[in-house]
């Protein structure tokens, strides 16, 4: 079990850290040491051969959200073979998990990242506001900076015991709904985005929208501060009836817990555009530059375009895309496909520009004293 075996790594390993192991780059503060502590698992050992190099190690950090632990396994065992072909040098690569919005926070506070690879254009230019990430961050690598996307979807349990079909269900009395908090996590502000985007489909003013919204969050039972946090509290301590979800996140249940859930794919949702960019001024201290950069393109790379692809995230390669897509006319999805072909290529995706931008929605929405704060306190 890929997630179980990764949580079960970073215990082992945070507890050599309380017993006075170092970490690099982990930063001063408890959550510091327990994020670099979860990314010692991910450091592998890189080939031999190609380019003679300096015979130096390069350390780079890498920020990310929550559900990516699985994706960064992978990809940063490639990257380290990569690396070494090209350049002859051996790199390790630290990684740090959390809620995006907080992880961004951490990072404009002081958390050193070489790069972040987070949630959503918003929080990157929380770091990009703090004077560490130059402008333009988005224009840097191919598809707005974007390698990989996904979307929202729906978990339930077995059988669909409540009927769960779309957004609309999930006003039901006596849904239990498990999503994380906006306030903290890049996908829980995607969730609320594509649950928005669905009451406005149906034609309902700004004024029935809140109140939709407002009858979704009534049947909230907790917010955790990041997917994988909600993840775990539908999955592990059986909460709720529906876990709204990454795409990733619930195939990655799905394939876990083959006996226990199934994913419902609601009429429409919205386009996720996790982003990446190098931090700057970080990269430019590190003398990380050349690496980080690589590290990032390389994420465009047909392997690593495949590897997403494994770890149910869209690639931006087409053909390799297009090779995922899934034939079914079911929304119901009661098992990974064995032949990998498990993107929903029929569902209504809108995306930010639906909502003016990150920066429009986030001011609309997610601010203090904006439209989530004003529904979810009259809850």
């Amino acid at each position: 079990m890929r997630r179980k075996n990764i949580e079960k790594a970073a215990a082992l390993i945070f507890s050599l850290v309380l017993a006075g192991s170092t970490l690099t780059g982990c930063g001063s503060s408890a959550s510091g040491a327990t994020k670099s502590a979860e990314t010692s698992t991910e450091e592998a050992s890189s080939s031999t051969g190609g380019k003679s190099g300096s015979g130096k190690t390069v350390e780079l950090t890498n920020v990310s959200y929550d559900p990516t632990r699985e994706l960064y396994i992978a990809y940063n065992e490639l990257f380290q073979k990569h690396y070494k072909e090209e350049t002859g040098d051996d790199i390790e690569i630290t990684q740090s998990h959390g809620g995006s919005g907080k992880q961004a926070l951490e990072v404009a506070n002081g958390l050193e990242a070489d790069v972040v690879t987070l949630a959503l254009e918003g929080d990157i230019q929380t770091i990009a506001d703090a004077g560490l990430i130059d402008d333009g961050f988005t224009s840097e690598f191919p598809k707005d900076s974007s390698p990989y996307t996904s979307t929202i979807v729906f978990l339930v349990r077995k059988g669909n015991p409540k009927n769960i079909q779309d957004w609309g269900d999930l006003l039901k009395d006596g849904v239990g709904v498990i999503t994380p908090n906006p306030k903290t996590s890049g996908g829980a502000r995607w969730n609320y985005l594509a649950a928005w985007y669905y009451f406005e489909k149906q034609g309902q003013s700004e004024d029935e929208i809140k109140q939709s919204i407002k009858k979704l969050y009534e049947n909230v039972l907790v917010l955790d501060s990041g997917a994988r946090g909600a993840t775990t509290s539908f999955v592990e301590n059986g909460q709720g009836d529906v876990l709204i979800a990454w795409e990733n996140e619930a195939f990655l249940s799905l394939e876990e817990h083959p006996d226990d859930y199934e994913i419902v794919v609601p009429s429409v949702s919205i386009l996720c555009q996790p982003t990446v960019a190098v931090v700057d001024g970080v990269a430019k201290k590190h003398g990380t530059e050349d690496a980080a950069k690589d590290y990032l393109n390389y994420l465009y790379s047909d392997e690593a375009q495949e590897i997403e692809a494994e770890n149910y995230y869209r690639p931006s390669t087409d053909s390799i895309y297009q090779a995922h897509v899934s034939d079914s006319d079911s929304n119901t999805i009661t098992e990974v496909p064995s032949d990998g072909k498990w993107i929903d290529d029929k569902i209504d995706l809108t995306d930010i520009s639906h909502f003016g931008g990150w920066k429009e929605a986030a001011d609309t929405h997610f601010v203090d004293g904006g439209s989530f704060d004003q529904i979810y306190e009259q809850k």
